[in-house]
């Protein structure tokens, strides 16, 4: 998979590189979905989350159907109810009434297998979390939901047992230091012929195992060799893009 879908930054020629933590979210969300489950994916911003998310839930489309949702504010179940009937694709007014509304979406979620990635889901409450194991618990409804989020989404999902009990796989991803030197040149053309010190060193100094900072980082990195006509990477041509991201 190319730049065309690499999510922070614009950066031609950069590639989503399959890492062993790529493979276990491809086999913990192929299990998950297999099994109509819940599975939560929590960790740091920059870790990757949801690019591997996106990634393996593409490889199961269009034979699965996949409906995202993501929250930027902590919403109420209300809220969670109208992203839902907009994520469904459901024609004419929402209803009014919860209890309308709640038959609605069960009906809706009764007609076929289907997975919701749930994004961002640090922003989600105790009561966000309850709606959707409510619609997930109706014996009628074929639901496989992926949370994806930070170390929040964790924790409250860990405080209610009603919730935790249920979540069928956790994983947490990050790029370790020790992959640095297999997964770095792959990522990228620019690190495809870096002495290995100097990816060290960019880690050590700037990136810190973080997917988004090492995008970052190449960004720069990038425009820097453009710039002085360096045929490849050095740590003066890092220190100058360490300065960037100070």
């Amino acid at each position: 998979m190319t730049a065309a879908t690499y999510q922070y930054v614009d950066l031609p020629d950069a590639s989503v590189v399959t890492t062993r933590a790529l493979l276990t979210a491809r086999e913990n969300i192929t299990d998950t979905v297999a099994a109509r489950a819940m599975m939560c994916i929590h960790g740091g911003a920059g870790h990757g989350k949801t690019l591997a998310v996106n990634t393996c839930l593409r490889a199961l489309e269009p034979g699965e159907d996949v409906r995202r949702v993501t929250f930027r504010a902590r919403p109420t179940a209300r809220a969670v109810r109208y992203e839902l009937f907009t994520a469904l694709d459901l024609a004419g007014e929402p209803p009014r009434h919860p209890s309308e509304f709640d038959r609605l979406l069960k009906t809706a979620l009764a007609e076929r297998p289907r997975t919701f990635l749930v994004d961002e889901a640090q922003w989600l409450n105790g009561e966000a979390f309850e709606y959707f194991r409510y619609l997930w618990d109706e014996p009628a409804t074929q639901l496989a939901i992926i949370f994806v989020g930070g170390e929040g989404c964790h924790t409250v999902l860990r405080r209610e047992p009603m919730l935790s009990s249920r979540i069928f796989i956790w994983q947490r991803p990050r790029l370790t230091s020790g992959r640095n030197l297999e997964v770095i040149p792959l990522f990228h053309p620019i690190w495809a012929d870096a002495d290995p010190d100097d990816i060290t060193f960019a880690d050590s100094h700037a990136a810190h195992g973080n997917f988004r900072a090492w995008a970052q980082l190449t960004a720069h990195t990038r425009t820097a060799l453009a710039r002085t006509g360096r045929p490849r990477v050095d740590q003066e041509l890092l220190r100058w893009a360490f300065s960037r991201l100070a």
